[in-house]
């Protein structure tokens, strides 16, 4: 990390860029194109400047912002230019960096020297790219407890706890010549390591949650032709995405788009009407319909009279561990709805709604229902919640460790062979944090995937 790296850390076509610099270097080759001394200037302080090209042609007005080592995001030295946002601007900054030392970042390097200079552990780091990510209050809630170090902290109590566990097993090992000498008492012993694992399958079920939100919920509105899918697509969209026709059969391809419900992105699938067809390409959607059930969350069933057998046991065969949500459309049409109930179905069914998707009536009803049976936890800033496969797999792994261990101390291994099975649970814990020796080709996979400037 002997290099002085500069990157733009804004993007391309607004009014304003910043322009960051990092490294020994970065305090001197920014003082030789703004002409600033930066001896007399202080930390964290914002001075106005000009930007000089090599023969002294005043190239933008800029605001800079001076960070000291190690108190700034990357640890080093770091300074930020404000700039106007032109591309030449910003471009010709870049080349007068590079011809004073510096060289252009790579994705993610920023962050990568803040995590390797200790200003955060890994699973913060990978917090930056979820943060910058986030498309909803959900996933911007989780990136914030991740960044705040809430996973950090949960690993950092069952660490010390194993930590405790393994000293006292490795101290009888000091007094291996006193048999009946134990420092750590097996009954606690085997109570603390079931705690600890409950803790961890706590945290890994959690995944299922955590990837939801991060992704979106896949939501599938199925039923046959020209039931009013289409038309209750765009209703929740509030636009005209999908084709509405009286034709039947419009609908040939499965047709996505997401919504955000009280702050968790829903993705919906529209699909082709179930209906016995010979048309080979209408087959096809409906056997992609098929599919968008199998990948579903939520299954919005519509009908708008009762359904048919073979309907029925198409949504029977495919839906059985799905959260079923019956919606009976055009009910402006008719004088008598069909007010079926969830026991008309041997299926499991959250509600059934009555709506009119062409007039939008209960709209706002199909969206709160699709809310609850989403069964998203209740949680704040604070909760941890895994949304991260990485973490994921380390806590798979340290659960089937800790399994060894249990299974060891139903064996009465001796205390050093369970000391070791301790050792490697606690190595891949730290795996998450970068609390041990992270290789090199870990860094470079996981902070290849931010933006260039971060």
């Amino acid at each position: 990390m002997t290099d002085t790296i500069c990157a733009l850390a804004t993007a391309n076509g607004g009014a304003l860029g910043i322009i960051r610099v990092s490294g020994k270097r970065a305090l001197g080759a920014v003082g030789n194109i703004c002409k600033l001394n930066f001896d007399n200037l202080e930390a964290n302080t914002i001075h106005y400047s000009h930007i000089f090209s090599d023969n002294d042609e005043i190239i933008d007005e800029a605001m800079v912002s001076v960070f000291r080592a190690p108190h700034s995001y990357t640890g080093e030295d770091c300074i930020e230019i404000s700039c106007h946002g032109s591309h030449y601007i910003l471009n010709k900054v870049l080349e007068l960096l590079v011809q004073n030392g510096c060289r252009m970042a790579n994705p993610g390097e920023y962050t990568m020297r803040a995590y390797l200079n200790g200003k955060m552990d890994l699973s913060q780091a990978e917090a930056v790219a979820d943060l910058i990510a986030s498309s909803n209050k959900a996933t911007h809630r989780l990136a914030m407890s991740q960044l705040r170090g809430g996973i950090s902290s949960e690993l950092s109590q069952l660490r010390e706890q194993l930590l405790h566990l393994t000293s006292l097993l490795e101290l009888e090992l000091d007094f291996s010549d006193h048999e009946d000498l134990e420092f750590a008492d097996r009954s606690e012993l085997l109570e603390l390591a079931k705690t600890i694992d409950k803790h961890i399958t706590k945290l890994a079920r959690s995944f299922e949650t955590g990837q939801a939100l991060k992704q979106g919920i896949p939501v599938t509105i199925v039923g046959k032709t020209n039931v009013g899918k289409s038309t209750l697509l765009n209703q929740l969209l509030h636009e005209d995405r999908a084709i509405v026709s009286d034709i039947h059969g419009t609908t040939r391809d499965t047709i996505e788009d997401t919504i955000d419900i009280q702050g968790v992105t829903f993705r919906f699938i529209d699909t082709a009407g179930i209906r016995q067809t010979t048309d080979e390409i209408e087959l096809i959607g409906i056997e992609r319909t098929y599919a968008a059930i199998d990948k579903a969350r939520i299954v919005l069933w519509m009908i708008d009279a009762e359904p048919s057998q073979s309907e029925l046991q198409v949504i029977q065969e495919h839906c059985n561990d799905k959260s079923l949500i019956i919606i009976e459309n055009k009910i402006d049409k008719s004088k008598d709805n069909i007010q079926l109930s969830s026991s008309f179905f041997d299926i499991p069914s959250e509600t059934v709604l009555h709506i009119s998707a062409k007039y939008g009536t209960n709209i706002d009803k199909v969206e709160q229902a699709i809310f609850q049976a989403a069964n998203i936890p209740a949680f704040n800033s604070s909760d941890v919640i895994v949304n991260n496969v990485r973490h994921y797999d380390a806590l798979i792994r340290a659960h089937e460790s800790l399994l060894q261990v249990l299974e060891g101390m139903g064996q009465q291994l001796p205390g050093d062979l369970l000391a070791e099975d301790l050792r490697q649970t606690l190595n891949i814990l730290s795996e998450i944090t970068g609390g041990q020796i992270t290789p090199q080709e870990t860094l470079n996979n996981i902070f290849s995937h931010f933006c260039v400037g971060k």
